[in-house]
């Protein structure tokens, strides 16, 4: 085992001064193996050399791309290198446009394209709140590039996603508020509101929404991927390109949305059926949904909106009959 050696760079203020004015030194703490610095509880030289330093400091410590950030006396680990050095894997990049990482992306795309039809349908929904087009293909341009830095992110801390349940019961419970809402101000529309009964929102409010349900939304597709293929570069590639596909989706939907408007209501129907089956999915409750049990679901949704439609074609155009001379 290789051990790595270990230096901190801190500011202590001078003593001489009352202001806030520091200098920085640079201390060797010690030679300790990479695995055990990973447990500094159990450090004792590590441990011993800190308590010699001032205890306002501010500390960092750095070696080969894990950064530990040491306040008064507590450690916090970011291994940066250990998430995100991959990445920049020159082995990573020659395996991902080998021929099976090509294969591999390709099933990647369809993947998220697969899981995100859905999700394109909402995003179009909240897009139809800008009634200018050219504002409409902006929110869209910025939530996909949102959707980008937050996809690179999200895989470097794919393995801690597994275990954090709680962003799961925040985002179902995000989406059953959206959902409830939607149909509560549709049933009891104010004159401040806008059309079909939502709250008017600008540009920014409009990407902001995107980007919120661009992170609830991606995360089962995220730990899909990485159930996949174990390289980060392959899983980013095939994420982005899925990503893209899903955005032209979403700009062709928006279309039909104009046409039968019925299809933004079926969009948070399926904004409720999402949050049921995020919710199910909690540790605590660990009911699993199968896939085409939700994907039926979902055809039964968009069924009923044709079938509204319908319904309220034949309606005007009969009232519009009776209304002739």
């Amino acid at each position: 085992m290789r051990s790595r050696l270990v230096a901190a760079v801190f500011k202590e203020p001078y003593r001489d001064s009352p202001k806030s004015r520091c200098k920085k030194r640079f201390v060797v703490l010690t030679s300790y193996p990479l695995d055990n610095l990973l447990n500094l509880n159990r450090n004792r030289t590590i441990n011993s050399n800190l308590q010699t330093l001032p205890p306002n400091s501010f500390r960092f410590l750095s070696m080969h791309g894990i950064i530990i950030i040491i306040e008064k006396g507590r450690i916090t680990i970011k291994l940066l290198g250990a998430l995100y050095g991959p990445f920049f894997s020159a082995h990573n990049w020659q395996l991902a446009f080998s021929v099976s990482g090509l294969v591999t992306i390709f099933s990647l795309i369809l993947l998220e394209c697969m899981l995100s039809v859905d999700n394109a349908v909402v995003l179009a929904a909240q897009t139809e709140q800008l009634k200018v087009e050219s504002e409409r293909k902006k929110a869209l341009m910025y939530g996909m590039g949102g959707a980008y830095i937050f996809r690179f992110i999200a895989i470097g801390l794919g393995t801690y996603l597994l275990q954090f349940w709680p962003i799961k019961a925040i985002g179902a419970a995000y989406l059953v508020w959206m959902s409830a809402s939607y149909f509560y101000e549709v049933r009891h529309p104010k004159n401040q509101r806008g059309a079909h009964g939502k709250r008017p929102h600008g540009l920014w409010g409009t990407v902001i929404q995107i980007e919120s349900l661009d992170i609830v939304f991606s995360v089962d597709s995220i730990l899909a991927a990485l159930a996949v293929s174990s390289n980060p570069v392959i899983v980013l590639i095939g994420g982005c390109l899925g990503i893209f596909a899903m955005r032209l989706v979403a700009q062709v939907i928006t279309t039909f949305i104009d046409r039968v408007p019925e299809l933004e209501t079926a969009a948070y129907m399926l904004v409720g059926l999402i949050a049921i089956k995020l919710g199910l999915s909690l540790p605590m409750i660990d009911v699993k949904t199968p896939d085409w049990l939700f994907s039926v679901l979902v055809v039964l949704v968009f069924i009923w909106a044709g079938w509204r439609h319908v319904e309220h074609e034949k309606h005007h155009h009969s009232m519009y009959k009776k209304s002739k001379p």
